[in-house]
């Protein structure tokens, strides 16, 4: 019987066919924004290789042509100085320093997520008059919301999006930090609570793409998963049309309770989005009666409520609780609001 470790050998080896039916999307992304990422990714290791390479293979010839058995080597005791090798050794590495830095300059600002796309793929530029598909992600304990501001609706753990169309990310979160990442259509950027990011980035192949969560956020994080649709315009505007037929609304009642920590939410579409959600997820004041983050900036730029201010705490009352189906929820106390707007209290 072969020992352990010639067993565990065999079995890697065997296990080697199943590799060929991994799917290297970074490697084979789908939208331009994740091309040039793939393209800053091979230069950069191509340019490393160049003096990764040699040295490995000069460090074997090394040790094989003066390994102790070989008596024809040449021995040379006093041998301390030369200047061609010198500047090898130096120039090569400076080189290849200065070439990486220039490509990460330039690609810092090509590749900054803040910044409008200017180009469809290679050689395509983005026509004058286009405008971009907004839309706002908020990433939640443990699942996915889109909100479609333009087209007026909203779905969970899915979204989609035209092909060869910009789109503008506004990503947030509603607890703990988060990483909004498409493999196929560009890189990851966080969603952090009370913040917002933005991302731009276009898909020019239609397909189902595997869309993710790359920042660990505690139980749920595992199937913290969506599926992302590049579809041509018909489908994507299929595919509002359905989501528009749902008849379920996003407001703030409904936000309120998905909100509440779940794992492995089924896709969800809604018909409707409140006006001025994503602004208040994002300000922290969802709830009708809890200070925004803006106002309570705002006051303390002015220099505080004082004393007062300390004990102008609350949070939503039994009976809107009840209404919510909020009663096995964690009672959340808040700073309150100062004023309240007719919007705010509509959930």
């Amino acid at each position: 019987m072969p020992s352990f470790p010639k067993l565990r050998g065999l079995i890697l080896f065997g296990a080697l066919p199943l590799l060929s039916g991994c799917n290297a999307v970074l490697l084979s992304p789908s939208g331009d924004v994740a091309v040039q990422q793939r393209n800053l990714i091979i230069i950069s290791t191509v340019l490393m290789l160049l003096i990764i390479v040699p040295v490995i293979v000069l460090t074997l010839l090394f040790a094989w042509r003066y390994r102790e058995s070989n008596t024809q080597a040449r021995y040379e005791p006093d041998w301390n100085h030369s200047t061609v090798l010198e500047l090898l050794i130096w120039s090569a590495p400076l080189l290849i320093i200065i070439a990486l830095g220039a490509l990460t300059w330039v690609s810092t600002h090509q590749l900054d997520p803040y910044r409008p796309l200017a180009r469809l793929s290679e050689g395509r530029e983005v026509p004058a008059d286009t405008k971009p598909l907004v839309v706002e992600v908020v990433a939640m304990d443990w699942k996915w919301l889109f909100l479609y501001p333009e087209q007026g609706v909203a779905a969970v753990n899915e979204m989609a999006a035209p092909v060869d169309r910009p789109i503008e990310f506004r990503i947030t979160a509603s607890s703990v930090m988060n990483s909004f990442f498409v493999p196929a259509l560009a890189g990851q950027i966080y969603a952090m609570p009370g913040m917002q990011t933005t991302l731009h980035a276009v898909i020019n192949h239609a397909g189902e793409y595997e869309g993710m969560s790359a920042n660990y956020s505690g139980a749920g994080f595992s199937g913290m998963r969506f599926k992302f649709h590049g579809l041509d315009q018909q489908g994507f505007d299929k595919w509002v049309e359905q989501a528009r037929a749902a008849g379920a609304a996003m407001d703030r009642g409904a936000y309120l309770k998905l909100e509440q920590p779940s794992e492995r939410n089924p896709v969800a579409r809604y018909a409707s989005v409140a006006p001025g959600l994503f602004e208040a997820i994002v300000n922290r004041c969802v709830e009708p009666n809890r200070m925004c983050m803006r106002d309570a900036m705002a006051i303390d730029a002015q220099g505080g409520l004082g004393l007062p201010g300390a004990h102008n705490v609350t949070s939503l009352d039994a009976a809107t609780r009840e209404r919510l189906g909020l009663q096995q929820a964690p009672v959340r106390r808040y700073v309150g609001a100062m004023c309240t707007s007719g919007a705010d209290l509509v959930m």
